[in-house]
């Protein structure tokens, strides 16, 4: 049985849910972001058309485009906004993956026979606009790869099916940036050797491709030639992510529990930013020695960052330690996760900041996750 995946995305989805609150901005160039040092979240097409894009620095974009309306954005309305789109397209497809805020992977494979899927993934956009407002472009083909480009060229509010005879002649005159895995430095390195089409490296022998960029270099000739065998994979919804913490012997010592604390946080926001999850509940949980067990919680914008987290921790610890008790267990919660595809949180950080985590983000994953990180964590992972 040949494979039907379709790719789904949320045209600017954040641009989009703001106009479904404001008319006045249908048609006008806006970004969405924060604080005069912080980065672009998202932006109309509009906004696009001068230059501007994500992970932009918001007074940059401001230069190449002035008469931006910037927003500051609010995750709760596009989580909520997520979640409706989710529910509708769960409704109607066997098997669906919600690969971020506002993409999805479907598969249709064997549907052919009942209603045909390049149809039926036309219908479900058609209800998705029709229920929600919100703008949707899709590709059928029979990867996930190979749909999720098609999407890319298929923008905005389009539709695109790439059949296997034509995966090739589609992939071929591409430039390799449209490859999901190839990076600013991946194709800087290809295009210094003359490789900036997709042709062109999937022409390459895979062992030299394997030797130029290391391990990954065996799945990005695959994904050049058209191939790959990821399934869809059945989506879920995370609701916390946790870590505790029982002393060997009870304590008092507050400097070492707040040095726990803090390589708890470190340990926690790495993980949420690998399975890109941002977090908006911190709760942290204290259990005396006579097994009184304390919790608080406080709500904060959506974030995976290390310091913002952090301080919120270390504050709910000073509010919940009272009594001049010995410690027994210390605890961390992130809770109101929502999946994105944002890894930082890009309403509030500053540039330096998310190439230092996304800096730190990738020696751990190199190295592993105790390779580097603040001086205070170290010890609390000499400790655990």
């Amino acid at each position: 049985m040949e494979r039907a995946i379709v790719h789904m995305d949320l045209d600017t989805f954040f641009v989009s849910c703001e106009r479904l609150l404001n008319s006045e901005l249908q048609g006008r160039p806006i970004i969405i972001g924060g604080g005069d040092r912080g980065v672009v979240a998202s932006c109309s097409y509009e906004a696009r058309f001068f230059g501007v894009h994500s992970a932009m620095p918001i007074k940059m974009a401001l230069r190449l485009c002035p008469e931006a309306r910037v927003i500051k954005g609010d995750m709760d309305l596009y989580s909520k906004m997520s979640h409706t789109v989710t529910e509708i397209i769960q409704e109607q497809v066997p098997v669906v993956e919600k690969a971020s805020i506002d993409e999805f992977y479907l598969d249709l494979s064997g549907m052919d026979r009942f209603f045909g899927c390049y149809k039926w993934t036309g219908e479900i956009a058609k209800s998705i606009l029709k229920n929600t407002g919100l703008p949707i472009s899709f590709a059928l083909s029979d990867n996930k790869t190979v749909s999720k480009i098609g999407t890319g060229e298929a923008k905005p509010l389009g539709k695109m099916e790439i059949k296997k005879n034509l995966i090739k002649p589609f992939l071929n005159p591409l430039s390799i940036r449209k490859i999901p895995m190839v990076g600013n430095v991946t194709f800087q390195l290809l295009s210094r050797i003359g490789i900036r089409t997709i042709q062109t490296l999937s022409e390459m022998p895979r062992e030299v491709l394997q030797q130029l960029i290391g391990k990954n270099g065996g799945e990005l000739w695959q994904k050049a030639n058209g191939i790959d065998p990821n399934p869809v994979v059945p989506y879920s919804e995370r609701k916390s992510i946790s870590s505790e913490h029982t002393f060997s012997a009870d304590t008092i010592d507050v400097e070492n529990v707040k040095a726990l604390i803090t390589g708890m946080v470190e340990e926690l926001a790495f993980k949420l930013r690998e399975e890109k999850w941002l977090t908006s509940v911190v709760v942290v949980k204290i259990r005396y020695s006579n097994f009184d067990t304390e919790t608080k919680q406080h709500k904060i914008a959506y974030t995976s960052a290390d310091h913002t987290l952090t301080k919120v921790a270390l504050e709910l610890f000073k509010k919940l330690y009272t009594r001049r008790m010995r410690l027994r267990l210390i605890g961390l919660k992130f809770t109101g996760l929502v999946h994105g595809n944002h890894q930082m949180n890009l309403f509030e950080d500053t540039e330096e900041l998310m190439a230092l985590y996304q800096t730190m983000d990738k020696i751990k994953n190199r190295f592993g996750e105790n390779s580097v990180g603040r001086a205070l964590s170290f010890k609390y992972n000499s400790s655990v």
